[in-house]
């Protein structure tokens, strides 16, 4: 099995109209056996981004602390918070500085320019980027994940279509996914707020 497979994840993007979404499952499991049905793999950097962790459970801490680190030294050098592109380009130097002995990490970052553009982009274990106008996906099961995606996706949807899309397209895209699931979290960020909900899902 492979490394980034061995705790299970799957990860959503998506974009909507001025507004932009990430979801995520809750299993922390060690292959088949599920440890965890609350586990953290989306953090807030800022009010309007965030970044979503697929991968190694523990590589996905330490990145979370890192980053916030060098976003909290951002903030205190510029006095501005970081935008999107900014910070997925310092995420992406950050993983290529250990590409000889990588993060089993892909990061999935969502967020709000500030002039209210949505951006999304994927990347992998060694921080080549994928910005997408439209969806990324990222998780141990990214065919699912993808098939629903390019099914339910519309272009400038409103925030509560947005999130209703993108839990259909986690949860449809988890069930027939044995090391990711039980349950997800979605954030759905807007110009003026942030809209956290849980999902229950199969808990089999």
């Amino acid at each position: 099995m492979s490394i980034m497979s061995y705790n299970g994840s799957a990860i959503i993007a998506m974009v909507g109209n001025e507004c932009v979404a990430i979801a995520s499952d809750l299993r922390l499991g060690a292959q088949q056996q599920t440890l965890a049905t609350d586990f953290q793999k989306t953090f807030k950097i800022h009010d309007k981004l965030f970044v979503g962790l697929s991968g190694l459970a523990t590589d996905m801490q330490t990145l979370h602390q890192r980053f916030k680190f060098r976003h909290n030294l951002y903030h205190l050098r510029e006095d501005r918070e970081m935008r999107p592109t900014t910070f997925a380009n310092m995420v992406s130097a950050m993983l290529y500085e250990k590409r000889f002995g990588p993060y089993y990490c892909e990061p999935v970052i969502a967020g709000l320019e500030p002039d209210g553009t949505p951006y999304v982009t994927g990347m992998d274990l060694i921080g080549a980027m994928a910005p997408a106008e439209d969806f990324v996906v990222a998780g141990n099961n990214t065919e699912s994940l993808f098939g629903t995606c390019e099914s339910f996706f519309r272009p400038n949807m409103e925030p509560e279509e947005l999130f209703e899309t993108i839990s259909q397209c986690l949860l449809a895209g988890v069930g027939r996914d044995c090391l990711a699931g039980w349950g997800a979290i979605v954030h759905v960020i807007t110009k003026d707020k942030i809209i956290t909900r849980t999902l229950k899902g199969r808990m089999d």
